[in-house]
């Protein structure tokens, strides 16, 4: 059994608690900053298919006290790297340091770096290349405490980068952001939805993905452990069988989803995005406000423009505002990094959630429309 660690953008641990409970990961808790679990190898390949919100997938490799640079040294070099790094792999290193005696995050990772080289070059005869661009394998060390886990990056890139995205619009919301919002939102993947600003898709399409069960790294080309020594034929076999079984989850559920935008080219851009994702929306070229309550109640969930996106004389706060107090029986959910939107509504939230947009504090407001 192998101690993993799923990543989270900050403030979307509970959700990304939630969602492993629900793909039947064991030994799931909640903690600040990711969400431990434990499971057989495969159980790490199956997280960085299924996961929509962790941002990244790491197992535990070792764990040791640490207040020196030699006994740092010593924790790194007790790991048996030969199963992930050869002469034939590159590796990087990063760290963070945190409350320990050690201080220096920089230092840190050189000190690991020598003491992996220096355990390849006495069992080969020679020593692996460091790439920091690509590397093949990725090491991180948590220094906290005083107290080293060493960790290897399963995932490679971040798990946001899911294949589907060649273009994105001025202000992209991250993918897992989205995934996390859907869920937040309390969207039970059957009700009908819409983003009147869909920007390139990415609420519309992580709605669509997760309705259907379609399993958001299946669009990836490879993992970071795709890369490692120990990966070969039969583990890529493995893996090629996990993910023909993932396909055959797919529910095909196809729920009523819109795409809105006023702007044809960010329309276009969504487009081309939601087919190269493999699913199918509804497409309207509109202005948020020309939306209205027709037909069945729905659930809006969008990313407005503000902050950099939103001159400080516009009025279009009080706008919006106008068009969400008359979708009387609707839900509607949308991210503002200022307390613009929340003053025009005039309606009191019936959630108003802390969240980060990249370098922004945000809050994901919903309003319950009677």
């Amino acid at each position: 059994m192998q101690e993993f660690y799923a990543s989270a953008i900050r403030l979307t641990e509970d959700v990304l608690c939630d969602e492993l409970r629900e793909l039947d990961f064991k030994s799931v808790r909640l903690n600040r900053g990711g969400i431990p679990f434990r499971g057989e190898w495969s159980e790490g390949w199956r997280a960085c298919l299924q996961s929509r919100i962790a941002q990244k997938i790491l197992v535990v490799v070792g764990r040791s006290p640490v207040t020196t640079p030699d006994q740092l040294y010593d924790a790194v070099r007790a790991v048996d790297w030969s199963p992930y790094i050869t002469t034939q792999q590159t590796f990087s290193i990063s760290s963070v340091v945190v409350g320990s005696t050690l201080t220096h995050s920089g230092f840190v990772a050189l000190r690991a770096k020598d003491a992996i080289v220096d355990q390849i070059r006495d069992r080969e005869g020679d020593r692996p290349s460091v790439d920091r661009e690509d590397p093949d394998v990725r090491v991180f060390v948590y220094l906290a405490n005083d107290k080293a886990t060493i960790y290897l990056d399963m995932s490679g890139s971040p798990l946001h980068l899911r294949g589907y995205r060649a273009r994105g619009g001025g202000a992209p919301l991250r993918e897992t952001l989205a995934a996390a919002i859907l869920r937040m939102v309390g969207w039970d993947r059957r009700s009908p939805l819409i983003d009147p600003m869909c920007g390139s898709g990415t609420i519309a399409i992580e709605s669509a993905l997760w309705a259907s069960g379609i399993a958001p790294g299946l669009a990836r080309e490879r993992f970071g452990f795709e890369r490692w020594a120990c990966h070969g034929e039969t583990q890529a076999q493995q893996l090629r069988t996990l993910r023909g079984a993932l396909r055959g989850d797919v529910t095909g559920q196809k729920p009523s989803i819109i795409a809105a935008d006023i702007d044809a080219e960010a329309l276009e851009i969504a487009q081309g995005n939601a087919k190269i994702a493999g699913i199918k929306l509804a497409f309207r070229q509109q202005s948020v406000l020309d939306l209205q309550p027709d037909g069945a109640p729905r659930i809006v969930v969008t990313n407005p423009p503000y902050g950099k996106r939103l001159a400080t004389e516009s009025d279009f706060p009080a706008q919006f505002g106008r068009v969400i107090r008359r979708l009387h029986g609707w839900r509607v959910a949308l991210l503002s990094a200022t307390d613009a939107y929340e003053k025009a509504i005039l309606l009191k939230p019936s959630h108003k959630i802390p969240l980060v947009n990249g370098d922004l504090d945000v809050h994901l407001l919903i309003y319950d429309v009677e």
